[in-house]
C-alpha cells in the first residue's frame, strides 16, 4: 500500500521554505506517517523509505538535506544505510533507536550520525532536532566562507575553525558536525566546567533537560576520537576540556 511516500503534494505548494528535503526511513507505517505529517507541517518536503536498500536508492536519487533514520530496518539496518549514504555524500543524520542502549548510540555516531533519539519520542522534539541539525549545517557553510581566527592549539590538539578540521598530534581526526561544535564549545572556555544543560542549549539549541543523555553519548564518541584524557567529567555537573599545564 504505502511503501514509499513522496512529499511533492505536501507542504511544497502551501508552505514557504519547503525546499528543504527530509528522507524518513522507518518500517513502521504508523511512525513513518506521523513523522512525515509533522515534518510536512513544518514546511519540509518529505519522502519515506521502509527498508535499507530503498533508503540508499532514494537518498542517491533525491539528494535529501537530512535523513531521519531508524536503526532496525529490513534488508540491511540503519547503520549500514548511514555508512553507504555518507560514503557517497555527507548529509546530516538523525538516528532513531527502539532501545535505550548506549552501545547502539555510539556505533551510530561512529558511522556518521549526528544525533539520535530513543523511541518513544515527541514529534515536537523530533521536529526541533531536525531544525537544529539543518541550522548547524548552514552555520558550518557560513563559517567556511567567513573564517574566524586561524587555528586554536591546546597542546597536541588543534582546532581549525575556518576549515572545521581537528588534528591530534598532527593527524586529522574526523568529527561529525555535532562533535565539532561540541568540541569548540568546550574549547572556548578550556578547563571551565560546562553543565550538560549548558552544552545542550549551546550546541543543540535544545533547552529540555531530557536530552542530557544525548550530550553524554556525544562526549563518549568525542573522547574515543580525540583521547579520553582530554575531556574531564565532573560528576553531577558536566564536562571540561583539559589543557596541558603551562
Amino acid at each position: 500500500m504505502e511503501q514509499t511516500h513522496n512529499g511533492h503534494n505536501g507542504a511544497a505548494t502551501t508552505t514557504p521554505g519547503a525546499q528543504r528535503r527530509v528522507l524518513v526511513v522507518e518500517d513502521d507505517p504508523t511512525i513513518v506517517d506521523a513523522i512525515a505529517a509533522r515534518l510536512r507541517a513544518e514546511g519540509f518536503q518529505v519522502q519515506t523509505a521502509g527498508d535499507g536498500p530503498a533508503a540508499v536508492d532514494t537518498a542517491e536519487a533525491w539528494q535529501p538535506d537530512l535523513l531521519v533514520l531508524d536503526v532496525m530496518l529490513p534488508g540491511f539496518d540503519g547503520l549500514e544505510v548511514c555508512r553507504r549514504v555518507q560514503a557517497r555524500r555527507p548529509v546530516p543524520v538523525l538516528m532513531l533507536t527502539a532501545r535505550d542502549d548506549e552501545t547502539d548510540m555510539l556505533v551510530g555516531l561512529g558511522v556518521g550520525a549526528d544525533d539520535y533519539m530513543t523511541k518513544p519520542f515527541s514529534m515536537r522534539e523530533l521536529a526541533a532536532r531536525v531544525h537544529v541539525l539543518l541550522r548547524r549545517v548552514e552555520r558550518a557553510a557560513l563559517a567556511a566562507h567567513t573564517p574566524r581566527s586561524g587555528i586554536l592549539r591546546l597542546g597536541e590538539l588543534e582546532i581549525d575553525h575556518a576549515q572545521r578540521r581537528v588534528r591530534v598530534r598532527g593527524s586529522d581526526v574526523h568529527l561529525t558536525p555535532t562533535e565539532f561544535d561540541l568540541l569548540v564549545c568546550l574549547a572556548n572556555t578550556p578547563r571551565a566546567v560546562l553543565s550538560r544543560e549548558q552544552l545542550l542549549a549551546e550546541v543543540w539549541d535544545w533547552a529540555d533537560a531530557s536530552g542530557t543523555r544525548t550530550v553524554d553519548s556525544h562526549i563518549k564518541a568525542l573522547r574515543r576520537k580525540i583521547g579520553a584524557e582530554r575531556i574531564r567529567t565532573v560528576h553531577g555537573v558536566g564536562y571540561a576540556l583539559e589543557t596541558p599545564a603551562a
